[in-house]
């Protein structure tokens, strides 16, 4: 019993790992993307679902993410 319960916290950490993997690989972003925020952001403020909606794969989330780790201004 003390294996299986090894095994599967050990499952666990492993697509822990792999989901915070997929998360940084989906922030990063083309410079047609970028651009595109950019653009959309000066147009719109922050509707990042409006924002997400021009581009295809791209959540509100993973826009709002980049955007506020790339262009915060943290005092």
């Amino acid at each position: 019993m003390a294996d299986s319960e090894y095994s599967t916290s050990n499952d666990t950490s492993c697509v822990d790992s792999q989901e915070q993997s997929s998360q940084e690989a989906k922030l990063e972003f083309s410079e047609d993307e970028e651009t595109l925020i950019i653009r959309m952001f000066n147009l719109v403020g922050e509707r990042w679902a409006l924002i997400a909606g021009r581009i295809p794969g791209r959540t509100a989330e993973d826009i709002e993410k980049y955007w506020n780790s790339r262009y915060s201004t943290s005092e």
